[in-house]
């Protein structure tokens, strides 16, 4: 064997939390020794022990086994990076072609860039969504959010959205953007364009994206309000107050 195998087979598992369960950790990552016949779920016990703190990820996380989802009985090797995903709700990494266009960013977004590049000859119906924060939820009064995201996998799991999209209706340009960190009230926080040949699939696309992006995209988003703070969907009914 030589040296650079011998480095991979004893190069630890990376384990990485998110959000709530970061915080709840005390870390962001734990780096774990590789067994004969590790699973996902018995690389998450062993992150759990070796943690300053048990994050306590309950029966609904998701696990991303090298930014794929996989099952709790998924076995793992020396060198994986496993995420422990809550459920869903940097710097730009800019992914656009001729025909779709999407970045995650901290900075804050503009839709007049992205409703023009899906803004066609060829098409009779541009659709722009945004998601802007608004001052009120659950009885509360809001003060700002911020999100966060596991972004390289994020990037794939929106390409792989836009895929479904065409697979089901016939569009034209797509661009999606999404911030990251603090979003103050009445600052957005979602950009979705889509052109069309005709309006319904335009509308429908929209509403199938940002309905598809909560289910399996890893963006979370924590709620500041009067009196504390919460990582909305950590449980239902939008999560206990933290602080």
């Amino acid at each position: 064997m030589n040296p650079r195998e011998q480095e991979n087979t004893t190069a630890p598992i990376t384990v990485l939390f998110f959000a709530a369960l970061r915080e709840r950790a005390g870390t962001r990552s734990v780096g774990i020794a590789a067994t004969e016949g590790m699973t996902v779920a018995d690389a998450l016990l062993a992150a759990r022990r070796d943690a300053p703190r048990d994050p306590e990820p309950g029966t609904s996380v998701m696990y991303a086994l090298n930014g794929e989802y996989v099952n709790g009985d998924q076995q793992v090797s020396a060198g994986d990076e496993l995420a422990i995903i809550p459920p869903v709700s940097g710097g730009m990494n800019v992914i656009k072609t001729e025909s779709d266009w999407l970045f995650i960013t901290g900075n804050e977004l503009d839709p007049g860039p992205l409703t023009d590049f899906v803004t066609t000859g060829a098409d009779g119906a541009v659709v722009t969504f945004l998601g802007v924060t608004r001052d009120h939820n659950e009885g509360r009064r809001v003060l700002h959010l911020e999100y966060e995201a596991y972004q390289p996998m994020a990037e794939r799991k929106i390409i792989e959205i836009i895929g479904e999209m065409r697979g089901n209706w016939e569009l034209g340009k797509i661009a999606i953007a999404h911030r990251t960190g603090r979003v103050d009230i009445g600052e957005t926080s979602m950009v979705v364009a889509v052109g069309s040949a005709h309006r319904r699939p335009a509308f429908e696309a929209s509403l199938y994206f940002v309905d598809r992006l909560k289910e399996v995209v890893p963006i979370w988003k924590k709620e500041f309000f009067e009196g504390g703070n919460v990582w909305i969907g950590e449980t239902p009914g939008g999560g206990h107050p933290a602080g």
